[in-house]
């Protein structure tokens, strides 16, 4: 009896396994996007944490003030970067039926 429960949850591990390894994927492909400076600093990522693309409006950019640009292009990338970590933890959360899991 234990080695047919013992094999019953060593199957369910490999297929949690591999649900988290195409939640992984899936997410990696999901974009998402955050502004800042009213929208004159664009960023794009991902759920992976790749940052996809900056767009900067040109007048934003001031040779004056390049702290103010470095600003708002550090802003707009952390707000995308947690928007992408908020994205995976919620999708996590639905795969692991709200039970913490260690290291994710």
């Amino acid at each position: 009896m234990f080695k047919g429960g013992m094999g019953n949850l060593m199957k369910q591990a490999r297929q949690f396994q591999e649900q988290m390894s195409k939640l992984q994927d899936e997410m990696s492909a999901k974009k998402v996007e955050a502004t800042s400076g009213g929208g004159m600093v664009k960023v794009v990522a991902n759920c992976g944490g790749e940052i996809l693309s900056i767009k900067i409006e040109p007048e934003v950019v001031d040779s004056d003030d390049v702290e103010m640009l470095e600003d708002l292009i550090r802003a707009a990338c952390n707000e995308a970067l947690k928007n992408g970590k908020e994205l995976m933890s919620t999708e996590m959360k639905k795969l692991t039926g709200g039970l913490p899991i260690p290291g994710m």
